[in-house]
């Protein structure tokens, strides 16, 4: 077994059609990302930055039930005693992060919430099944929302990523919806939600991978002054107000028996 598979991801690459699958694959946790697994996808994206067999990246998760729910709520993440600073394992998780410039499609299959958006939203589009979901629970388990609603605000009009990310638990973003308001660029049966990214990303990997990359580079940084300005923002706003650990965990533990929640 290899590292990778070890923390949960599995990686198929096509030297025919130039195109790579990454799955995080770790089910039985709804493909949740430990400090492990993390570590090994920032690795990844490094490694197929160099790979030149590779030209288009497909990213999915494992199972129908969820394409990822963010950090495993039992991974553990010591925090440094200075209200300056926090550790955080997802800020390096997603392909940009990594200078990874070739096209990245996301193949959303299930529940996306909440650090899911680190991965979200470093991806040039994203193909969802019709049964996916997106929701960002942060507000109602105590804590800020920061990095994930400054991801999605680069993808969702204000009203909508202000709506999902303050309605925490109580409210899913259907895939319809999220397509209508440009989050997902094609909706397809579930069954189909992996090929339709696939045959997507074949196109582009047959392009001039320059000229891809070059564009992928050029709509990137469109956005890319606001974003980062609007990130370095983001652990103070975590910092002053996060609820402590034990607050964090008597709310979930509360809402983990079942509250209803409603999708839109």
């Amino acid at each position: 077994m290899t590292d990778q598979e070890a923390a949960g991801l599995r990686v198929e690459r096509d030297a025919g059609t130039g195109v790579a699958v990454v799955t995080l694959d770790r089910p039985e946790r709804h493909n949740a990302l430990t400090a492990r697994t993390a570590a090994e996808l920032a690795r990844l994206w490094r490694e197929l930055r160099g790979d030149d067999t590779v030209r288009a990246v497909v990213l999915t998760g494992a199972g129908e039930r969820a394409f990822c729910t963010g950090i495993d709520r039992a991974a553990e993440v010591p925090q440094p005693s200075s209200p300056y600073s926090i550790e955080d394992p997802l800020l390096a998780v997603g392909p940009k992060a990594n200078d990874l410039w070739k096209p990245v499609l996301a193949a959303v299959n299930g529940m996306a919430c909440g650090g899911a958006f680190y991965l979200v939203g470093e991806c040039e589009f994203v193909i969802a099944a019709e049964h996916a979901t997106f929701f960002d629970p942060h507000t109602t388990y105590g804590m800020v929302s920061a990095y994930e609603a400054i991801a999605m605000a680069q993808r969702m009009p204000f009203g909508e990523v202000a709506r999902m990310s303050l309605m925490g638990t109580a409210e899913r973003v259907s895939a319809r919806r999220a397509y209508e308001i440009g989050l997902v660029s094609e909706v397809v049966a579930g069954a189909d939600v992996v090929a339709a990214a696939v045959r997507a990303a074949a196109t582009l990997a047959s392009f001039p991978t320059e000229a891809v990359q070059g564009t992928v580079r050029a709509v990137w940084s469109a956005k890319e002054a606001a974003r980062t300005q609007a990130m370095a923002h983001a652990p103070h706003l975590i910092a002053l107000g996060n609820a402590d650990a034990a607050r964090q965990a008597e709310l979930f533990a509360t809402r983990a028996r079942g509250d209803g929640f409603r999708t839109r």
